[in-house]
């Protein structure tokens, strides 16, 4: 099986799209939001379960990808995808301000509401995803995993640094 191939169809230039939107767009926002947070989270207490940070890179442009590619597989299907691909527009615009709200603004308690809408928003984009396509609903699970992973962390460096 060839995961870009959809009913035996592949749009180079339609793919390339889908997968640079949110890679180019998660890279931008990465800076964006941090360039001037990292001395900032750096003092935070985090939690044990915090991983290194070179591991937050990684694991977004792998995620990302996938992401990409699975918005790919839904909206190349033949049958009409409109509510699918407005919730995942909708789950990326929310993965994209929550960099702000923790890491530019330091709105921890904020980010953590709006991680939770997040996660629904990717859960409900997930399933959507996976009555269009398995293959493509499938790749949006790595995603819910991180972004509950990521909750947590939220949460827990928010209640670290109340004070």
């Amino acid at each position: 099986m060839n995961i870009f191939e959809v009913d035996g169809k592949i749009n180079k230039a339609k793919l390339a799209k889908d997968i640079l939107i949110p890679v180019v767009g998660g890279m931008v926002t990465g800076f964006l939001a941090t360039r001037n947070a990292k001395k900032i989270y750096s003092n935070l207490k985090k939690p044990d379960f915090s991983p290194p940070s070179w591991v937050f890179p990684v694991a977004w442009t792998t995620l990302y990808t996938l992401m990409g590619t699975a918005k790919n597989r839904v909206s190349m299907k033949e049958e009409p995808t409109k509510k699918a691909e407005s919730l995942y527009d909708i789950q990326l615009g929310l993965n994209f301000l929550w960099s702000f709200l923790f890491f530019r603004w330091g709105l921890r308690g904020t980010a953590f509401t709006e991680i939770c809408i997040l996660l629904t928003s990717i859960t409900l984009t997930t399933y959507k995803f996976f009555q269009k396509d398995k293959a493509a609903g499938a790749m949006m699970v790595p995603y819910v995993l991180w972004v509950s992973y990521a909750l947590g962390l939220n949460y827990s460096t928010w209640q670290l640094n109340k004070s």
